[in-house]
Order: structure tokens, then C-alpha cells, then sequence
């Protein structure tokens, strides 16, 4: 599914315009962006947690020159969905 379609889908489900739904879809995103880069998390009850999460340094190989190359500590993006989530995927995905 792409925004779009969610979009069109919310919409379609609640009676607002898409543009106001768009609007919606797109400064929730930002806030979540926003949130994570100043490392906090957002907990959305019944869905899961959006986090940053630290990665290690660690030595990583350039197989094209053969050489070992250092890749530093970092911050990537993270989703932990809520069990209630993990249960609904695993009894009802065909």
C-alpha cells in the first residue's frame, strides 16, 4: 500500500478530504521524524514504538579492495510493534 492509497483509504473510511487527510498523514510522519532525531521515542498504543537505536562500531570489508574499513557508531531508526500487532500479523496474514 502506498501513501496514496492510505490516504484515499482514510478518506474513504472517514469522510474527510484527502487533502486535509494528506496534511495529516504527512505532518504525523514529520512529528515521528522530528521525535526520533532528538531521540525520543513515540509509543502509539495497540501499534508499536518508533525509536532510534544505537549501532556499535564495527569493522566492516571492502571486497572490492580487499580492506577492512571502520564503520563508526550510529543512530538508526527503529519500529517494535505492540504484541497485540505481532499476534494479529501472526494469526491472520494469508
Amino acid at each position: 500500500m502506498t501513501k496514496a492509497e492510505l490516504v484515499g483509504l482514510i478518506a474513504q473510511k472517514t469522510g474527510v478530504e484527502k487533502s486535509t487527510v494528506m496534511t495529516i498523514v504527512e505532518t504525523t510522519m514529520e512529528e515521528i521524524k522530528f521525535s526520533i532525531k532528538e531521540n525520543e521515542s513515540v509509543f502509539l498504543r495497540g501499534f508499536g514504538t518508533f525509536n532510534a537505536k544505537k549501532r556499535a562500531e564495527k569493522t566492516g570489508r571492502n571486497i572490492k579492495k580487499n580492506t577492512a574499513v571502520i564503520i563508526p557508531a550510529h543512530y538508526t531508526p527503529s519500529f517494535k510493534p505492540s504484541k497485540s500487532f505481532i499476534n494479529e500479523v501472526k494469526n491472520n496474514v494469508k
